[in-house]
């Protein structure tokens, strides 16, 4: 009896983007994919972001408790945890959402449980029934779960995201569609 495909999909732009590093040696893979992220959105190349595992289903990127990211007390800063957090679950939304929509993070819960320990790694993941809503839909959203561990593989953070997607492009207005005045 043949399995049920879970989310059967056409990739959208992003993942088929990154399948094409699977021409890429193995040992150099993880790096290259590094530098293509990071590039794609700065902001994780400034704190290193390690992309380690990138698949619709499943995100996890490390951060490494390093001086650039520190607190004032040595442990990875409340705002490199956040980025950490929002960076799995929005490549994760990312990998899923059509290519005609935009992905935007619609609000986040964070609770500070304890300090860290060392580096941290964030796993995000999406449920089959939530990636197919993505592609059904043009717009909606959904609540990304993140489990955020330090090197002790505790929890010193708690997070759960809301990203929503909406169509990329606005409707064009019909030109016989009375101009709306100018403010000043």
């Amino acid at each position: 009896m043949a399995k049920p495909q879970a989310a059967a999909q056409r990739p959208n732009r992003l993942t088929r983007t990154l399948a094409k590093l699977d021409l890429v040696p193995a040992p150099l893979r993880q790096h290259a994919r590094n530098l293509v992220l990071r590039r794609a959105v700065p902001f994780t190349g400034t704190a290193r972001l390690d992309f380690c595992v990138m698949t619709p289903e499943k995100v996890e990127i490390a951060i490494a408790n390093e001086r650039r990211v520190q607190n004032h007390i040595k442990g990875v800063h409340a705002a490199a945890m956040t980025l950490l957090a929002e960076t799995a679950t929005g490549m994760v939304v990312g990998m899923n959402v059509r290519d005609d929509c935009l992905p935007l993070a619609k609000e986040l819960k964070v609770q500070f449980k304890r300090r860290t320990q060392g580096d941290m790694r964030a796993v995000a993941r999406l449920t089959d029934d939530q990636r197919r809503l993505m592609q059904a839909q043009d717009k909606g959203e959904v609540t990304v779960p993140v489990i955020v561990t330090d090197a002790s593989g505790e929890e010193p953070i708690q997070c759960e995201f809301i990203w929503a997607w909406v169509p990329a492009k606005k409707q064009a207005v019909p030109a016989s569609a009375p101009a709306q005045p100018a403010r000043a």
